[in-house]
């Protein structure tokens, strides 16, 4: 197989427990099986776009999750990949990655988050098509960085470095990451042009981020390296997938080999892109402005409320006076929170646990 006819492996990457997300996202439904303002769940969208790009998808999801992951994906079992435990996406990568070696030795990988919103399907495929072509011919990791529309504070950054050239303009090395950024720095960098946000979409061959791996978080190729001859299938398997979790390093992928191997190169893309990490990203994603309210599902009523993000369930739910809220009614829950800090959403797992209400989470 030539270097241009390297299989491509999508790997979708549904892990989070999805907390910011509470009351629709709970530990036996995650986030990725919500429908966040469209027809489809963020599941379903996101497998759409890797049969665009994928010769085979693969998914991995923790066993709290795995019977309504593998029915919502409709995969074989054999590519449903179930983690024991949670160690972070470095594991979970190389998992997959020792997963498709054995299959396809000079296959190239895409990694995908199971909770991205992208609207332009085609935009998407085009610019991991391009990165594609690049990693099949490069021993390098490619990182996707998405151009910010806003100062955002939520998003780590990706700081762009020289231009690589020719046959591969448009990339460019990466000159570093960087975490969130404060509102005075966040504007800067925007203005500046130089930096983009980190959307945790990569694309390489299988066997170079194994070998990346290596060179840059020993402990955990080490951990995994017992992967390489393990049964596939079946109770054995499973156990050796359990002994080897065990001894893992919990590391995100980002801080294990990105920032710091040297050979990191970055495509910017221009497509609309959300990470959909709390109600305010979704609020805004769907176009929640100060004159603007959505209720993306159920019936709503508003009186002088505007800037508010709804979600009415089977009843009714009215606002007076209000702006800037999430309203979301489950049922058995309700929320109401201050859009601009929605992302302390995520301490209602322990507000709950102390009052002894594990039933509602």
């Amino acid at each position: 197989m030539s270097r241009a006819q390297r299989e491509v492996h999508a790997v979708v990457l549904a892990g989070g427990a999805g907390t910011r997300f509470w009351p629709l996202s709970r530990q036996a439904w995650p986030k990725p099986l919500l429908q966040a303002g469209g027809e489809r769940t963020l599941l379903e969208e996101t497998l759409e776009r890797a049969s665009r790009i994928a010769d085979r998808t693969w998914l991995i999801c923790g066993k709290d999750h795995a019977l309504p992951m593998r029915k919502a994906s409709g995969l074989p079992a054999s590519q449903v990949l179930v983690e024991p435990q949670m160690r972070n996406t470095a594991s979970a990568i190389a998992w997959a990655a020792h997963r498709i070696v054995r299959s396809s030795p000079d296959a190239v990988m895409t990694v995908l988050s199971a909770d991205h919103r992208i609207p332009n399907a085609r935009a998407f495929a085009a610019a991991i098509n391009r990165a594609v072509r690049a990693a099949a011919r490069e021993d390098v990791l490619i990182t996707l960085g998405v151009k910010p529309t806003r100062p955002e504070t939520g998003y780590g950054y990706i700081r762009l470095g020289p231009e690589i050239g020719s046959p591969h303009k448009g990339l460019h090395r990466v000159a570093g990451f960087v975490e969130k950024p404060d509102l005075r720095r966040a504007r800067h960098w925007v203005a500046g042009g130089q930096h983009l946000w980190n959307a945790g979409i990569f694309v390489w061959r299988a066997r170079v981020f194994l070998d990346e791996l290596e060179a840059q978080a020993p402990a955990i190729a080490r951990a995994l390296a017992p992967l390489e001859k393990a049964p596939l299938r079946g109770a054995a398997a499973a156990r050796a997938v359990a002994r080897v979790y065990r001894r893992a390093p919990a590391e995100p992928v980002d801080k294990a080999v990105l920032e710091r191997s040297q050979r990191v190169w970055c495509l910017p893309v221009d497509f609309r892109w959300s990470d959909v990490g709390t109600w305010k990203s979704l609020a805004e994603d769907l176009g929640v402005g100060r004159n603007v309210t959505k209720v993306i599902d159920g019936e709503a009523y508003l009186c002088d409320s505007k800037g508010n993000l709804v979600y009415a369930g089977d009843r009714p739910v009215v606002l007076v006076g209000v702006s800037g809220l999430a309203v979301i009614d489950t049922g058995d829950a309700l929320l109401v929170a201050d859009l601009e800090r929605s992302s302390d959403v995520r301490k209602v797992a322990s507000l709950l646990r102390e009052a002894g209400r594990s039933d509602l989470l």
